[in-house]
């Protein structure tokens, strides 16, 4: 793995993030780099017309990044194209920016996720591909909110006791499932859910309908613990859209 304090890094595989506007004429432009996790640099005269950087910030593109600087923000000297290009449409896309927010908001800066890099890479091909949009972003949740080091216990219950397909659980973050009978009460926190769920999210098996619904509410639960007071954009806009 790359040394996270060098000064210069040259070919580094990365997808951009997000940009926005620097000074008069020059963009901060957040990288996901596979060696270094998020990274967040300059790319100087890019907002000019003439800029041979500008067309190539795009998102979801894999490329090689060229950059130095001991500072947090560093210095962009150059990208290029680093294998085929995808072509993200329609609610695909959204759910491509969806993923981004969710980097953007919870994984901190040079902090590498090699598997993670690979997992995203992997994951905007099957959006590019229109395979079942709403289970590609449950995989992604869970694999991401893992790769974070968040438990996500789905095999075994609070008490170390293996999940039944046929018992009701309350699941809370932090903790995990909770065997419940009868009916929850409005003061009850976490999700309610099946332990048919939690086996087949455990199995990564979305068929199920009622697997599909519950699996998108935890997450939303799980995410919304972790995010904090401040909601997702992205999340609101495919809730609107399709319920994604």
């Amino acid at each position: 793995m790359a040394s996270i304090s060098s000064h210069r890094q040259d070919n580094q595989a990365v997808y951009v993030l997000h940009t926005y506007p620097f000074k008069e004429t020059s963009l901060v432009v957040e990288l996901f780099a596979r060696d270094f996790g998020r990274v967040a640099t300059t790319a100087k005269g890019a907002r000019r017309p003439r800029s041979a950087m500008r067309g190539m910030l795009q998102a979801f593109q894999p490329m090689l990044a060229i950059w130095s600087g001991k500072l947090e923000l560093k210095t962009l000297h150059s990208l290029e194209w680093n294998g085929c290009l995808l072509l993200l449409q329609g609610e695909a896309l959204m759910c491509g920016f969806y993923l981004n927010e969710l980097l953007l908001r919870l994984l901190p800066r040079e902090d590498p996720h090699e598997a993670l890099f690979e997992y995203y890479a992997d994951t905007l091909k099957t959006l590019a591909s229109g395979e079942d949009l709403a289970t590609t972003l449950r995989r992604f949740e869970l694999k991401f909110l893992q790769e974070l080091g968040y438990a996500i216990p789905l095999q075994l219950d609070i008490n170390a006791s293996p999940v039944l397909a046929l018992q009701n659980y309350r699941y809370e973050a932090e903790h995990g499932a909770i065997p419940i009978n009868g009916a929850i009460t409005r003061d009850d926190n976490g999700i309610r859910l099946s332990g048919k769920t939690l086996i087949d999210m455990s199995n990564d098996d979305y068929t199920n309908g009622q697997t599909q619904q519950q699996s998108k509410l935890l997450m939303r639960y799980l995410l919304a613990h972790y995010l904090g007071d401040k909601p997702l954009h992205t999340r609101q806009l495919l809730v609107d859209l399709q319920g994604l």
